[in-house]
């Protein structure tokens, strides 16, 4: 039985064509793989369309190409230009040919990954990004790849260790790679194993290094691995609680120019309709409080106001100009409708200054420096500003909420539309929040604010409606809702939550 040649395979790993062969790999793995990333996530993209053909040709690529084995792309590849002779001189080179191959099946499997992670980021980010009035191109490359990228950056990375694994196989169109090379040294010495173990060490430790690379760039994008920058205070648990709203104005009147005007708004979720013919008017400086059990329509109504729902039928306008259109158009007119939502809906990856500044930089409403300074202005407004360089998971829910409202106010909005701005926090933080817009509306700004917080409604509110099974049954002064309505289903609504 003959030995084992440990002095050739050692001598092996310092082998010239052996290195070039190595370095020949990972330049073709690196290309392979860059490509494939950049046109996967436009295959993703596609396959999430709106447009029927679009998704339709997108998942008929991906079936395609996960279909046909890499082997017989390569050879097909490899010998097109005896069919198409006009492709002879882009692939007659090995090295462009196999690229070819594999970016073609590479993409088709890298677009699953990034499908992936497009639908791990949740749908309220994406309408966050929209109510600040970013068209959709701007949503996408802003807010929904980034977070989708990191979410999707172990499977990417994992997707490269295959391609540089899979480059062996273009050896079959006579590219000088690592196989290939080592195929022409042991049919010189017949030295199979002792050749085949310096190749699999030459894979071992590019597959380790490129692995080392990615780790390295995982911990970069995990926002959470991050430390504030020196000066800000850190975020306390429990911050003392302001006290509960009180009416520090006259109240506004419910009449004068009108900022919103809905008219016959019906919407409808298949057989469930949501909204039943709403007809409603807010004024400038006025704080409409819509209130309700849940399942009345009150989120659906704030929602169409900025079209993030579509109404079935009736009409939205704001500042006289009617809400609709396509997605340009109807971004621009969401620059003047603020939305703060439930769930808070900040942008995790960016810092909260960078959660405000976002929309204004992107629409260009304002320089860089004017946008930051505009930011700490309105942070130092909802009693914030410390907190400018932190990310949202380092402040508490209250905290989170009072950004959101300094993000939606950056884009001086006509009015600021609040669904259930309480309603996600806990008890203890409640009254910070109320307390920063009880603020807003003795400085006069337009709110309309879905809510359970009956006392907020009855002390801020300046007109109150009440909603039940999609429609309106009953509007009025605050005073006059809560203590004079006449309305028994109102009244039995009052009576199962309790006195305000």
């Amino acid at each position: 039985m003959g030995s084992f040649d440990w002095h050739y395979t050692i001598g092996l790993l310092a082998d010239a064509d052996l290195w070039r062969a190595a370095l020949l790999v990972v330049e073709l793995a690196v290309a392979a793989w860059a490509l494939s990333t950049a046109l996967g996530l436009l295959v993703a993209l596609a396959q999430q369309s709106r447009l029927h053909p679009l998704r339709l040709l997108a998942s008929a690529y991906v079936w395609f190409f996960r279909s046909l084995p890499l082997l017989v792309l390569l050879i097909f590849v490899y010998n097109s230009p005896q069919l198409f002779p006009e492709l002879r001189p882009l692939l007659s080179s090995p090295f462009t040919a196999g690229l070819v191959a594999l970016v073609l099946s590479e993409t088709a499997y890298i677009a699953e990954i990034h499908r992936g992670g497009l639908l791990a980021v949740g749908k309220e980010q994406g309408e966050a990004a929209q109510a600040l009035g970013i068209p959709y191109a701007g949503v996408q490359r802003h807010v929904v790849v980034p977070q989708a990228f990191r979410v999707a950056l172990p499977a990417l990375g994992n997707e490269f260790i295959s391609i540089l694994k899979l480059t062996s196989l273009v050896s079959s169109i006579s590219l000088a790679e690592l196989l290939l090379v080592g195929q022409r040294l042991y049919t010189q010495n017949f030295l199979v194993l002792e050749t085949l173990l310096a190749v699999a060490l030459y894979y071992v430790m590019l597959v380790t290094v490129f692995d080392r690379l990615r780790a390295v760039l995982e911990r970069r994008l995990d926002v959470r691995r991050r430390r504030t920058k020196a000066g800000a205070e850190p975020a306390p648990e429990n911050e003392a609680v302001p006290a509960a709203p009180t009416r520090t104005r006259p109240r506004t009147p419910h009449e004068g120019e009108v900022v919103v005007r809905a008219r016959g708004l019906r919407k409808s979720f298949g057989p469930v309709t949501v909204l039943d013919g709403v007809d409603l008017d807010v004024h400038r400086g006025e704080v409409v409080a819509v209130i309700g059990p849940s399942g009345s329509g009150k989120t659906t109504l704030v929602r169409t106001l900025n079209h993030l729902e579509q109404p079935d039928q009736g009409r939205v306008e704001i500042d006289g100009r009617l809400m609709g259109g396509k997605d340009r158009e109807l971004a621009a007119q969401r620059r003047h409708v603020g939305m703060v939502f439930q769930r808070f809906n900040l942008f995790p990856h960016r810092t909260v200054l960078q959660n405000i500044t976002l929309a204004p930089l992107q629409q260009r409403l304002s320089g860089r420096a004017d946008a930051e300074r505009r930011a700490h202005e309105l942070l130092g407004k909802v009693g914030l500003d410390a907190h400018a360089h932190k990310y949202p998971h380092q402040l508490s829910g209250g905290q989170q909420q009072r950004v959101a409202i300094a993000r939606a106010l950056a884009m001086d909005p006509s009015v600021l539309l609040f669904d259930e701005p309480t309603s996600a926090l806990d008890p203890e933080l409640v009254g910070e929040v109320l307390s920063v817009m009880s603020d807003l509306a003795a400085d006069g700004t337009t709110m309309v604010v879905v809510t359970h917080e009956m006392r907020f409604a009855r002390e801020v509110a300046d007109w109150v409606v009440f909603m039940n099974q999609g429609r309106i049954l009953a509007q009025g002064p605050s005073e006059t809702v809560f203590d004079h309505s006449g309305e028994p289903r109102l009244e039995r609504f009052f009576a199962a939550i309790g006195p305000a």
